[in-house]
């Protein structure tokens, strides 16, 4: 009878213990999640990025960006291309400035995203270790689709064959009209992110080939002040003049363009 009691009393601790570690994280995210940051904390994170890295005299470690990336690949998958359809947006190819601002909006809790924290800051990811990883990511480049080859072949690769399909990402086709997302995405987008959503080399990411679940999510953001569209121009409100269909139909245009 005694073992029993103690049984259930230990059961009964584990219990409450795991159940106020759940309600301890929640509030934390909660904390998080409603920060408080005006526009210009957001501007004055993006000014630090030239005085915080100097890219000009970086000396590039392969190696190390190589290391550090298999600690991202735990959510982002092992060629940068993310996963969940969008839980895990693609970070491969995203220019190496964009990348450093990001990183730095999450450090500085301006940014919200509690799987992130962990990783981000200085303490485990120094800056020179950061600058590598961002430009290691960026140099990644994913396929579309898979090379013709003739698995019965005798000189057929199979660890090959399985290291492209890894590195190989094809977005599903959105819901939406993709006629007219061409025509909004070609007057409203088509002058920062590029013609086929390729971004650029500085501070705009490439769009296609990103999960259309994370685009939304970054447009609801930017619809609610969490996070800046246009550095040169905070308080516009761009998504706000699109309705939620005419949206929809830019990124229905939008999963097309890794095709």
């Amino acid at each position: 009878m005694y073992l029993r009691l103690f049984s259930i009393f230990i059961l009964f601790g584990l219990t409450s213990a795991l159940s106020m570690s759940v309600m301890a994280q929640d509030k934390k995210e909660q904390l998080i999640e409603e920060s408080n940051y005006t526009t210009q904390d957001l501007i004055d994170v993006y000014h630090k990025i030239d005085k915080l890295f100097n890219l000009k005299e970086h000396d590039y470690d392969e190696d190390i960006g190589d290391e550090i990336n298999q600690v991202c690949a735990g959510c982002h998958e092992e060629f940068g291309m993310g996963g969940k359809d969008g839980k895990y947006p693609r970070i491969a190819g995203l220019p190496v400035k964009y990348i450093l601002e990001q990183v730095v909006l999450f450090r500085e809790r301006k940014r919200p995203n509690i799987p992130m924290l962990q990783h981000v800051e200085e303490r485990e990811l120094p800056n020179d270790e950061l600058i590598d990883v961002a430009i290691y990511l960026n140099k990644i480049k994913l396929r579309n689709r898979l090379s013709k080859v003739d698995e019965t072949a005798p000189d057929f690769d199979a660890y090959a064959r399985l290291q492209e399909a890894k590195a190989t990402l094809q977005i599903g086709l959105a819901e939406g009209d993709i006629k007219q997302g061409k025509k909004i995405y070609r007057k409203e987008c088509k002058s920062c992110h590029g013609k086929q959503g390729e971004g650029d080399d500085d501070r705009t990411p490439l769009l296609a080939g990103q999960y259309t679940r994370y685009l939304w999510h970054q447009i609801d953001m930017f619809i609610n002040g969490k996070r800046l569209h246009d550095i040169d121009d905070p308080e516009e409100e761009f998504f706000k003049s699109f309705s939620h269909e005419e949206l929809r139909d830019v990124l229905a245009y939008i999963s097309t363009l890794d095709d």
